[in-house]
């Protein structure tokens, strides 16, 4: 158990980082440079740029293709899931657990509404980059809501060998003019310059039943930073892209393909290089001959002067069959990449004819590839992310508390959102090779289509209510048709008659 400050923390696991962050980098350089830049960067540092930007479309689109699936628009990315079977041995009737659920229906569209309005999806976007290029990032989500991300070069943390975490510190630097009395106290007359930069340091340690969160500044500890929190409830949230057993860091998406970025951006910068080269017009004079260089150069165009064809020659490299075989080759690379990086594409093969069904066949099959990385995130990012806003929620009183033994929350996007993109295709599968072999007829009269339409919106994720018509309606539609051609059938002389005799038809009590 450890006991020291923060910075001693930090600077304890800051050697195990070093690789992981150069490797990291190594992969910003060939995709987006701002992400993980070099040591020192500053804001007077300039950034190289690559020679390609197939990285950078690439990873934009993997990052959006992520947030969308994980954060859904106008749709909730977990369910609070009740616990029926402990309810109803409790004694309590259906009509009360269909209550429950409609109120939890309304805390699930309160937590998305926190969701949009603090911005948490502009900062999850940043997160997913990182994710891919440095394969690691740490969400903070404080008291006072809203989320940060912090970058590998700015944390550090620990697992044991199940991959649970064990420590975490952060580094921060701020001037001494943003810092409080009670901070400005605790360093004392060591920075007194608001120029000054000075180093915060944040530790998060585990303990048997929660997570004790302190700061320091100057290895002096901050006393109303010191906290506690329940284990799910911790505010810090290391993330990785992907989890290999025995390392504290996880590995980035990009360094998978590394080698095709290397050889894409060499080839590509000796494609430029060489391209600009050959774009250069250079006349050659033969020093022997009668033509001068000076009446090449001086005479406008058009112009008519004295020398002989011969003498003049243009300089060419000559480089077209070597520059042809390392286009082919970008060609090949960036085709794989394409469909590494789910781009369209990549996906699209070279044909006249390419239907619309194809291509979506096609991104569904690269999409589900990544069903590793959808669970990944939803234990490791989705889960926690979902406990710690509705206990920041509770805290503003502007969530009801829930009993944790009776009510869960439980992801529904990511490998959920695949399961039923493959339950819905088998479903249309099944009705149109019904269709095909014993006919539209046989089928609807089998096929109950309230029901097929229940698990289609079910598949895409879509609210039934009010949009599918219930049975009652149905019948009320049916019976109002009925009625209305019976009108038309009998015209009006017939319903005259028909009212005439039922009002001549004595009662029950008459009779």
């Amino acid at each position: 158990m450890y006991n020291g400050t923060a910075q001693q923390l930090y600077h304890k696991l800051e050697g195990q980082r070093w690789s992981y962050l150069d490797r990291a980098r190594q992969c910003s350089k060939l995709t987006i440079p701002y992400v993980m830049p070099d040591e020192g960067f500053n804001s007077h540092s300039r950034l190289e740029t690559p020679f390609q930007g197939v990285g950078a479309r690439g990873v934009n689109n993997l990052a959006s293709k992520l947030l969308l699936a994980l954060l859904p628009p106008n749709a909730p990315f977990f369910r609070l899931n009740i616990d029926k079977y402990k309810l109803q041995a409790e004694g309590s009737p259906d009509e009360v657990i269909s209550g429950i659920e409609t109120a939890l229906q309304q805390v699930e569209e309160a937590v998305m509404d926190e969701v949009s309005r603090e911005s948490y999806r502009v900062a999850l976007h940043e997160a997913l980059k990182h994710l891919i290029i440095a394969g690691n990032a740490l969400v903070y989500l404080p008291d006072e809501g809203g989320v940060r991300i912090f970058h590998l070069d700015r944390y550090v943390v620990e697992r044991d060998p199940m991959g649970n975490i064990l420590y975490v510190a952060t580094k921060e630097t701020i001037s001494y003019a943003a810092l409080s009395e009670e901070m400005r106290a605790v360093v004392g007359a060591s920075s007194e310059s608001p120029n000054d930069d000075l180093h915060v340091y944040t530790a998060v340690c585990r303990k048997e039943n929660g997570w004790r969160v302190y700061q320091d500044i100057n290895g002096e500890l901050i006393p109303s930073s010191e906290g506690f929190y329940p284990l799910d409830k911790n505010p810090f949230i290391p993330l990785r892209f992907s989890r290999v057993d025995g390392e504290n860091y996880g590995r980035g998406y990009v360094e998978e393909y590394l080698g095709d970025m290397q050889s894409l951006e060499k080839l590509t910068q000796a494609i430029v290089e060489g391209s600009a080269a050959a774009a250069k017009v250079l006349f050659l004079v033969n020093p022997n001959g009668t033509t001068r260089a000076a009446t090449l150069a001086q005479s406008p165009n058009g112009a008519i002067a004295q020398g002989n064809a011969q003498d003049v020659s243009v300089l060419q490299l000559n480089k077209f069959n070597d520059f042809r075989v390392a286009q082919e080759t970008i060609a090949t690379i960036k085709d794989r990449l394409g469909h590494a990086f789910l781009l369209t594409s990549g996906v699209v093969r070279n044909a006249e004819r390419v239907t619309a069904e194809e291509i979506r066949m096609l991104s569904m099959e690269l999409e589900t590839a990544l069903g590793g990385l959808y669970s990944l995130l939803s234990t490791e990012l989705q889960l926690p992310m979902v406990n710690r806003i509705m206990t920041v929620m509770n805290k503003r009183k502007a969530l009801p508390k829930l009993p944790k033994d009776l009510i869960n929350p439980v992801i529904i996007t990511g490998v959920e959102a695949l399961g039923r993109g493959n339950d819905l295709q088998k479903l249309d599968m099944f009705l149109a090779g019904a269709s095909q072999v014993v006919g539209p007829d046989a089928t609807a009269q089998f096929v109950n289509v309230a029901e097929y339409f229940s698990r289609r919106a079910t598949a895409l994720g879509i609210k039934t209510a009010g949009l599918i018509k219930t049975q009652e309606e149905i019948e009320a539609e049916q019976q109002q048709a009925q009625q209305m051609q019976m009108v038309q059938s009998l015209g009006p002389q017939g319903i005259k008659a028909i009212s005439d005799q039922q009002q001549n038809q004595p009662t029950v009590e008459q009779q």
